[in-house]
């Protein structure tokens, strides 16, 4: 009599040949890249100041010559908590991509092992004698001990694609991660800077008050001196009170806005907000951008800008998403098997002999499973899966006009905050010269005292704005290198998490190699290179 034993491995033979047709079949649309309307070029290039030629974003704040600014830059970089979360998140997305990946090979993988006490009654006696062969029912005892030890196996055949364009999807989504931790690093950079110099502007501000200040007491003297020797009306002494009030309200003002400020900065570098007067040191001058930039040209903004590579990959994970969802319109096919060893200590039998050959149990066979009767269902969840791709292909498009917008609003605000504060310095040059003139005339008689007070406010008010206008000039400077994307090349394709972060981590939890900055970060120069699994 031949052996049927071969036949246990037609289901493997099987297996085998479907995994190799299916390797070929991936059902759902292959994400290509989305066409974004783009400007040929900037519309502030026609001003010799904007250059369309490439320029190095990597440290932009080093422009403005400022050693306290880098400085606060660099904290911010190493220190900042929101920065660091949004590391964390790359390795969240890394152990999910670890997750579908998992899924290709087989889902079920079960070691099981008992061992149990049975007994049976007469009856049931009876029936396990007769099971046993055995020649009566007083041969058999009425109880024994079962032991079984086995491996129980279930894998679900990637015919159509599915679990491969999870992982398509999965790796996408990693790849986003590193696009949002990059834009968070952008951002980061602009807000530090932006808090910094709007510090300094304050700070000049206020120095601009309390010199006016200065100047405001004197004639305040000179009317009371006046009108208490009868030479004018009280008139001119509360005309001359109410301008000084109205300067020295505006000083508290100043300096809460500077302590608002402060403690903004202060979140952002990561340090209680009592240290930072340590990093600022004394009263400085606003930063002073250069009076040009270049900005390159705004296809540069596809490659640069790390929101617009994450809204692009967003739109690849879920297109990978139809995919996993079609999968489910056709039957599944699925491989599933044991192998055990049992023994009992029925009749001759012993519980030792769980490890003969002759205990061995196999079973394995194909199986089939098809929802076609939640057709409706599953073909709504296509069309869910696909609508949210048109969704996020459109914010794509969206993001790239936006882009765009920022770039020219703040361009436009760099240049003209230029000739703003052009036409604001003559003003305040003339100011001080009116009052000069203001306080000769009236010490002659020949002007009222409603002429010198009205030249000290037109001087305070050219100096405050001139202040302003030139602090506009960074902030928009900054806007510029902020809406072009740059920023995240400070971290030079280096780890992005602290390493005392990850050594608390892999003390917590066993991590393996997905802490080691290969396994998650793109290589140096290119940001969304992060290779695809070859699935």
């Amino acid at each position: 009599m031949k052996s049927k034993r071969p036949i246990i491995f037609l289901p493997f033979v099987l297996a085998a040949i479907l995994s190799l047709v299916g390797g070929c079949l991936k059902v759902g649309p292959d994400f290509t890249k989305s066409q974004a309307p783009v400007s040929p070029k900037w519309l502030e290039t026609r001003d010799e100041r904007v250059k369309d030629g490439p320029a190095n974003y990597c440290a932009w704040w080093e422009t403005f010559n400022d050693p306290v600014l880098n400085s606060i830059i660099d904290r911010a970089y190493h220190e900042n908590l929101s920065l660091q979360i949004a590391a964390v998140k790359v390795l969240e997305a890394r152990a999910q991509l670890g997750i579908a990946v998992g899924n290709i090979y087989p889902q079920t993988q079960n070691l099981n092992g008992s061992q149990t006490f049975n007994r049976f009654s007469t009856f049931s006696n009876l029936g396990a004698a007769t099971a046993v062969g055995a020649p009566g029912v007083s041969s058999l005892p009425n109880s024994y001990w079962q032991d079984q030890v086995g491996l129980n196996v279930a894998w679900e055949l990637d015919f159509w694609g599915k679990f491969r364009r999870a992982v398509e999807s999965a790796d996408a989504t990693l790849r986003g991660s590193v696009a949002d931790y990059d834009s968070a690093l952008v951002t980061l950079t602009a807000d530090a800077a932006n808090s910094y110099i709007q510090i300094r502007i304050l700070e000049k501000r206020i120095e601009i008050a309390k010199e006016n200040l200065k100047s405001q007491r004197e004639s305040l003297k000179i009317a009371e001196d006046r009108f208490h020797g009868g030479v004018t009306s009280e008139r001119d002494v509360e005309q001359a009170r109410t301008i000084l009030f109205n300067t020295e309200a505006a000083v508290p003002v100043l300096e809460a806005q500077i302590k608002q400020n402060k403690d903004a900065l202060s979140v952002l570098i990561g340090i209680p907000p009592n240290e930072l007067s340590d990093i600022l040191g004394s009263q400085s001058a606003i930063p002073v951008p250069p009076p040009a930039i270049a900005a390159g040209i705004p296809a540069d903004l596809l490659r640069r800008r790390p929101d617009v590579r994450s809204a692009e990959l967003l739109a690849a994970a879920q297109s990978a998403k139809i995919g996993v969802a079609k999968a489910d319109l056709f039957p599944a096919f699925s491989l599933t098997g044991s192998f055990g060893l049992l023994s009992t200590d029925l009749g001759a039998a012993k519980l030792s002999d769980i490890f003969r050959a002759n205990a061995a149990t196999v079973t394995a066979g194909p199986s089939v499973q098809w929802n076609i009767l939640n057709y409706g269902q599953i073909t709504n969840n296509v069309r869910l899966q696909d609508a949210r791709f048109q969704e996020l292909l459109l914010s794509y498009q969206n993001t790239v006009l936006k882009a765009q917008q920022e770039v020219e609003d703040f361009l436009a605000g760099f240049l003209r905050y230029q000739e703003n504060a052009q036409s604001l310095a003559l003003s305040a040059s003339a100011a001080k010269h009116s009052l000069q003139l203001a306080f000769i005339q009236y010490s002659h008689g020949s002007t009222d005292f409603t002429t010198v007070l009205s030249a000290q406010q037109s001087l305070l008010l050219a100096q405050d704005s001139l202040a302003t206008s030139i602090g506009n000039i960074a902030l928009n400077l900054v806007g510029v290198y902020r809406a072009l994307g740059g920023g995240w090349e400070i971290r030079k394709g280096e780890d992005i998490l602290p390493p005392q972060i990850k050594e608390i981590m892999a003390r917590r939890t066993n991590w393996g190699d997905l802490l080691s900055p290969a396994v998650y970060m793109p290589a140096p120069g290119c940001p969304s290179d992060i290779r695809s699994p070859d699935w």
